[in-house]
């Protein structure tokens, strides 16, 4: 990508920053327009010991939230509709690139309309998965959260979406991924996804599912599928949260001297098509997890989780994990977290732990991975604006 081109824009949005603090905070409205400049930083320091005997100890970023800049607004059109739109750029804070440097907003790029019967977005947007991570466990599906160590795929290009209103305690949500489209039919792989959030007083169940195709005539012919059913129960002074899915979406991953039994993902997680060249897509996984937190202050919140996630092939490719965590909200803008959290791998299997960002220094020979318990301890901070 051109730098003078992402320094221009980046510059804007400085601009932008600079006038918006000066009008009101980081926002700005006039005349039924409101834009919003926002984002988050989150790094921590972390040390993992492998069963092999090595370990290791970095300063990662986005264990809890992937560090961000975003600008968002919407115009009041009246009647009840509204113009809108959302950019964003992921970011790594250890050493000042992009998340991914191929693109200047890889995390979002839609625009869309508000009306009466929901939202309208066209774009590159996040899955209905992922907006439902906090509904998921009290990690709110990052650091530590065996689901989110399988893999989450996160968001997909030229995705047409409609998200309705609540309707007496119902949301519904629906997209359609063209990305994939070619003008011959038989080749397109498009990816849909659908889901139901249902709100009941304290209880809260819903489901989120992805489903990819690959090309037709492809080697491995197997639409790739994520199947997410989960519920929460909000008892008080905490949740408790259930959570199960479905799904093919695995397979090896290259490391430094060989192959990965696990970790990498045919859906992706940041929206890549399925390729139809995967064997992984053969085997399916079922994973459970239960979870729950508890305030034990209004600003200080602690939970535990632990999970399974069962190869049903009989290829042995099993894990379990569990992981125990606390937040304090020093301020609404600043969070301080400390976390532990353990993989153990089946012989066959190759988890790794990961976050709400892939972790910037991980483990990457088999025999650290392959068959081994991984466990790790972070501390870090979270600082939104």
């Amino acid at each position: 990508m051109n730098k003078s081109r992402i320094a221009l824009v980046l510059g804007g949005l400085a601009l932008i920053s600079a006038g918006v603090c000066n009008a009101e905070g980081l926002s700005y409205s006039k005349d039924g327009a409101h834009v919003e400049l926002y984002g988050n930083i989150d790094y921590y320091l972390s040390y993992m010991k492998s069963s092999s005997g090595s370990s290791l100890i970095a300063l990662q970023e986005g264990a809890y939230q992937r560090t961000r800049l975003g600008l968002k607004g919407d115009k009041d059109l009246g009647g009840g509709y509204a113009a809108k739109f959302n950019l964003e750029q992921g970011l790594n804070e250890t050493n000042g690139t992009q998340a991914d440097t191929t693109r200047l907003f890889d995390r979002q790029l839609w625009a869309g309309f508000g009306t009466p019967v929901g939202d309208f977005r066209f774009g590159r947007q996040n899955s209905a998965i992922f907006y439902r991570g906090s509904y998921i466990d009290f990690t709110a599906r990052s650091l530590g959260s065996l689901v989110t160590i399988f893999g989450t795929p996160s968001r997909y290009d030229s995705d047409i979406a409609w998200i309705s209103p609540r309707w007496a305690g119902l949301l519904a949500e629906l997209h359609y991924s063209t990305q994939g489209s070619q003008p011959q039919h038989s080749t397109n792989q498009a990816v849909y996804q659908a889901a139901l959030d249902y709100e009941y007083g304290p209880f809260r169940v819903g489901y989120a599912g992805i489903a990819g195709k690959p090309p037709a005539g492809s080697v491995v012919d197997k639409t790739v599928v994520y199947n997410n059913f989960y519920g929460n129960w909000d008892y008080g002074r905490g949740k408790i949260y259930l959570v199960y899915i479905r799904s093919n979406n695995q397979s090896t991953t290259p490391g430094t001297g060989g192959d990965l039994n696990n970790g990498g993902n045919p859906l992706g997680t940041t929206g890549t098509l399925v390729t139809g060249t995967d064997p992984g897509a053969n085997t399916y996984y079922n994973i459970y997890q239960v979870s729950a937190d508890y305030h034990i202050a209004p600003t200080v919140r602690i939970g535990a989780l632990y999970g399974k996630i069962r190869d049903d092939s009989g290829g042995g490719k099993n894990a379990d994990g569990w992981a125990i965590g606390a937040f304090w909200d020093v301020t609404k803008e600043l969070t301080i977290y400390g976390m532990g959290n353990s993989i153990a791998n089946d012989p066959n299997a190759g988890f790794r732990p990961n976050g709400s960002a892939a972790l910037t220094k991980n483990f990457t020979a088999p025999d650290d991975v392959n068959g081994r318990t991984i466990r790790m301890g972070a501390i870090g901070a979270l600082y939104r604006f």
